[in-house]
């Protein structure tokens, strides 16, 4: 058995999910880098970030890499689908070059493995979205991204360094669950439904995650007091921002880094 069942099974005898930080990094480098890259991720800890989002998709072959849109033509240049190419293949494939900033233009599409090994190198917490390019692979995607981070995290004993998983899919999370029943997870919502909490415990999640302009004082309140964490994307304004804190929003994402660059640390917004 992994150790890291053991430890996180320790974990879930809290009540509500605890972020290492409040502030995360939006796909890595916001849009001060290019996002899902391993560039990215170096730019947020550059600038101070100890937590970040991104997006994990399966190539053809089911490995997953870092992407968020299934087709290419906006962050990687071409025609075709994700689904339809092979990991090999995208690694190759540039990922930078859209900027139009001389220092991004050799910057390719990660594996997943590369970014987990990066973070934890340099102990940046992790929110994996996952993310299915069709529905009728959503429970394939999430078994596979939730095994892999099973076996990326094998023997880890801190359970705060686990990361957290979150998906749009259901079906992508209900899979995770299946999988790997002690990683958490969280349901992400552009408009929070009437039968969130029916959701949420059906997936055995710990937080709930929306768009800021969803969520209303009275929903914050419902949603916190029902024991779950609440993180609210993406928030690129700092008046905003403490608008949410004051909410009681746990966590939030941004792609403005340069707002937060020296003082993204846990707990503190100026």
């Amino acid at each position: 058995m992994l150790l890291i069942y053991s430890s996180l099974k320790r974990k879930e005898s809290t009540l509500r999910y605890q972020y290492p930080s409040r502030i995360f990094a939006h796909r890595g480098g916001g849009v001060l880098a290019p996002e899902n890259t391993l560039a990215g991720m170096e730019l947020a800890y550059a600038m101070g970030f100890k937590a970040v989002e991104f997006d994990v998709m399966l190539s053809r072959d089911e490995v997953p890499v870092l992407m968020h849109d299934p087709i290419f033509g906006r962050t990687v240049a071409g025609n075709g689908q994700v689904a339809q190419t092979d990991a090999a293949q995208l690694v190759q494939m540039n990922a930078g070059m859209w900027m139009g900033k001389p220092e991004f233009e050799n910057v390719k599409v990660p594996l997943f493995s590369e970014v987990v090994e990066y973070c934890r190198n340099h102990n940046i917490f992790m929110n994996i979205e996952i993310k299915p390019s069709c529905k009728k692979v959503a429970a394939r995607t999430g078994e596979k991204i939730a095994q892999a981070t099973l076996d990326l995290f094998s023997g880890e004993t801190d359970p705060s360094k686990i990361p957290l998983l979150s998906s749009f899919s259901a079906e992508a999370l209900q899979a995770a669950q299946q999988v790997a029943p002690e990683l958490d997870r969280a349901m992400l919502y552009t408009i929070i439904p009437y039968d969130w909490r029916f959701q949420l415990q059906q997936l055995g999640c710990k937080a709930l995650h929306t768009h800021y302009k969803t969520l209303t004082p009275h929903l914050a309140s419902l949603i916190k007091t029902s024991g779950y964490g609440l993180f609210v994307y993406t928030v690129n304004d700092r008046k905003l921002a403490e608008k949410m804190f004051s909410m009681d929003v746990d966590a939030l994402c941004t792609d403005r880094l340069d707002l937060w660059a020296e003082t993204a640390t846990p707990g503190f917004v100026k």
